[in-house]
């Protein structure tokens, strides 16, 4: 059944010119097996570095320019260009784990009512007792996902970065809100979606990232900011915190 699935993958990208190669690389090497299933859009957003180069130096990849800066717009402006009744977002500086591709497609084939898809990030630079710790936030957290989608109804987790959605449920939800800068977009795709149908969390799912803005604003403190923004979104329908800080800036400007 999953050969009937076209999965499209949306990568937004602002001076990502470090990390972006391994990024794609990766895709390709899951995608060859399937090539005319799988889709790779990279929406360079705003780049001044080598991004866009970089992206179109690998075969089949499509790149899109979104020159509203912001993670939201990117996704948007990628979500608009694909064409796959599957839709995965992933970001710049992931890289998908062995199978990854196969289980995505795995899972959206034996459940029709799954309109969303996510799973956790390990970070392939930071320690291994970090990685635990952010396991365990993933355990703590996971409860909180099985009371509000399955017994409250308003809301489920989904990380960004590391999820699938269905086209015709986001569609049906009137797409990404770009009123939103940074934190709590996940969340609120889940909050909207979840009324469609089933958003699964799992942790089989996982994927590679860089644990940089982990690194560049505290671990403690981004343990506290992204349950706070989780809540507010989930229930008050809009993002506790603002700003946010971009990590690759060199001179840490905050983005608003």
């Amino acid at each position: 059944m999953d050969d009937k699935l076209k999965l499209s993958f949306v990568i937004p990208a602002y001076n990502e010119e470090d990390l972006i190669d391994k990024c794609l690389d990766s895709i390709l090497k899951q995608a060859a097996s399937r090539p005319d299933d799988i889709e790779i859009i990279v929406v360079n957003n705003a780049s001044t570095d080598r991004t866009r180069e970089i992206a179109l130096s690998f075969p089949g990849v499509i790149v899109v320019d979104e020159p509203k800066k912001g993670i939201v717009h990117a996704r948007h402006a990628g979500f608009l260009a694909s064409s796959s009744d599957l839709i995965a977002n992933i970001d710049a500086d992931t890289i998908l784990t062995p199978g990854w591709i196969d289980k995505v497609l795995e899972e959206f084939s034996k459940n029709q009512k799954l309109v969303a898809l996510s799973g956790p990030f390990i970070y392939y630079d930071l320690s291994r007792i970090h990685n635990l710790l952010v396991r365990a936030y993933y355990y703590i957290g996971y409860p909180s996902y099985i009371v509000n989608h399955f017994i409250l109804r308003v809301g489920a987790m989904l990380q960004g970065g590391n999820f699938i959605i269905k086209r015709a449920a986001l569609e049906k939800i009137g797409g990404f809100d770009t009123n939103i800068s940074f934190y709590g977009e996940d969340t609120d795709i889940a909050r909207r979606i979840q009324k469609v149908g089933r958003v699964k969390f799992t942790f089989k799912l996982p994927m590679y990232t860089s644990g940089r803005r982990l690194k560049k604003e505290g671990i403690l403190t981004m343990a506290l900011r992204y349950p706070v923004n989780y809540i507010w979104v989930t229930f008050f329908k809009k993002p506790f915190t603002k700003n946010y800080l971009d990590v690759r800036l060199k001179n840490e400007e905050k983005q608003v």
